[in-house]
């Protein structure tokens, strides 16, 4: 049985098991994907174990992600713009291939809510990893503007010049947002924790749509204030996890699996776990 797992520390919380398993149902794949937990300072280690007892790819969660780019032996390009991997392919030879599958996902899940991307003025809330992963792919949508605003200015500036050769991207202060937006979304931790930004009520028009990467049983604090703001289009982000979880399993086993009847089962499966 071909061996894949996801690695994090924590773990026991990661939905991908079950993803996994339900895309190799879908699909017809034999494999097997369990849940690997790491401790901080033993993951290059854990990788080359894992690599040793036969393992074929590994999914890489939080705090991992740069650990994942260190010790890869080639990185596909939205990796090496990331700086960040969340995914780990063993190739033929033994080398480690990695690649970063969260902006594809988030574009992916875009496209299956319906959500218009080209020519559209968007806004990305953080300038953490989790926003360097989905800046190459959201660029390559051909958006009208990409902003980047976040707390700390210098990591905006830096994200934002970053990625400035692949298109329109600029950056404003989080304390001093100005304009409106078609597409807002948050790529910050704060639905984590249960924070709510403070965001004026002018970045939303009638027909602004926000998606928050974060996702739980109820809605996250950034939806409920778009709710505030009357804003209709709002979306969780399990739908970015099934969705990078697609283009991982694509990358491992070359077929590409159907994301909606997995996304429902999973939706199911949290719902049913309240």
């Amino acid at each position: 049985m071909d061996r894949y797992v996801v690695t994090g520390n924590p773990i026991a919380h990661s939905q991908s098991p079950f993803i996994h398993q339900a895309f190799a149902d879908q699909t017809g794949q034999q494999i097997s994907y369990e849940r690997l937990l790491l401790p901080l300072d033993g993951f290059a280690q854990g990788i080359a174990d894992f690599v040793q007892q036969g393992g074929l790819g590994c999914n890489v969660t939080v705090p991992f992600k740069t650990d994942a780019l260190a010790v890869a032996d080639e990185l596909s390009e939205r990796a090496r713009l990331a700086e960040a991997v969340n995914t780990l392919k063993v190739m033929s030879d033994g080398r480690l291939f990695a690649d970063n599958t969260d902006g594809a996902g988030l574009v992916m899940d875009l496209k299956r809510l319906g959500v218009p991307l080209t020519d559209k003025r968007i806004l990305l809330l953080g300038a953490g990893g989790a926003a360097r992963g989905v800046m190459g792919p959201l660029l390559a949508e051909q958006p009208a503007m990409l902003v980047v605003t976040n707390r700390t200015r210098a990591r905006a500036d830096e994200l934002a010049s970053r990625f400035a050769s692949l298109g329109t991207v600029s950056r404003q202060p989080l304390d001093a947002l100005q304009g409106s937006f078609d597409l807002i979304i948050n790529s910050t931790s704060a639905s984590l924790q249960g924070e709510r930004l403070t965001l004026p009520a002018s970045l939303c028009h009638s027909g602004t749509h926000v998606y928050d990467m974060m996702y739980g049983q109820e809605e996250t604090p950034f939806m409920c204030w778009a709710a505030e703001q009357g804003v209709s289009h709002r979306y969780d982000g399990l739908g970015m996890l099934v969705g990078q979880a697609a283009e991982s399993f694509y990358l491992w086993r070359g077929v590409r699996p159907n994301m909606a009847p997995v996304l429902q089962a999973l939706r199911t499966r949290l719902e049913q776990a309240q």
